[in-house]
């Protein structure tokens, strides 16, 4: 499968950067690919991102259902590879709220982008989050079971919006579009929220 292949780019990428970012494999393999995994899983503005690209992905349906989660997932792996090494990356923390807000209010207003603007508009905001879990490895951890764990993470938020999206479409075309306006104004919400500091 063609997701397949672009996840496994990504981790080889990875693999291949890691003894650049002075990233060893010893035995503290487990807890580094929990450590990965778990990043993604202690910020709401990472959550949130994540679930809203499984949601814009389920609302355009046909390709972008794998092909925008694949794009997000793959510029993260070459944000991570940035923050790994120690390259500053401006208005991290801006580009993730933004991110919040922007695919919030992009699921609310229901607008049908083209597959490839989605693509570009998800692997963006993605480049920031992927910085953020690598500039935030710890320093001893092994870069490629790091960026496994959170690429898997990742992908379990992505299978969720998605989950979550397709089941909505379920519903009659009322309460189908209602609940993706009020869902996806709540997200922009909160991503205001984070681009104002309130939270």
């Amino acid at each position: 499968m063609r997701v397949t292949r672009i996840l496994s780019l990504g981790i080889i990428t990875t693999a291949l950067s890691s003894s650049i970012a002075s990233a060893h494999v010893g035995l503290g393999d487990a807890h580094d690919a929990l450590h990965g995994f778990v990043h993604p899983l202690t910020g709401i503005d990472h959550i949130l991102a994540m679930v809203s690209v499984g949601l814009l992905a389920a609302n355009l349906g046909g390709r972008a259902i794998w092909a925008v989660p694949a794009s997000f997932v793959l510029m993260m792996v070459m944000g991570g590879i940035i923050g790994m090494n120690g390259i500053t990356l401006p208005l991290t923390e801006w580009g993730i709220s933004m991110s919040v807000l922007v695919l919030g209010a992009v699921i609310a207003m229901i607008v049908r982008l083209p597959v490839s603007l989605a693509m570009a508009l998800a692997g963006t905001f993605a480049i920031f989050h992927g910085y953020a879990h690598g500039a935030e490895m710890p320093e001893n951890a092994s870069g490629l079971l790091f960026a496994s764990g959170f690429v898997v993470a990742t992908a379990l938020l992505h299978g969720l919006g998605l989950l979550l999206g397709l089941g909505i479409a379920r519903l009659s075309n009322t309460v189908s579009k209602m609940s993706m306006k009020v869902g996806g104004g709540a997200i922009a919400l909160v991503g205001v929220a984070l681009v104002t500091g309130i939270i």
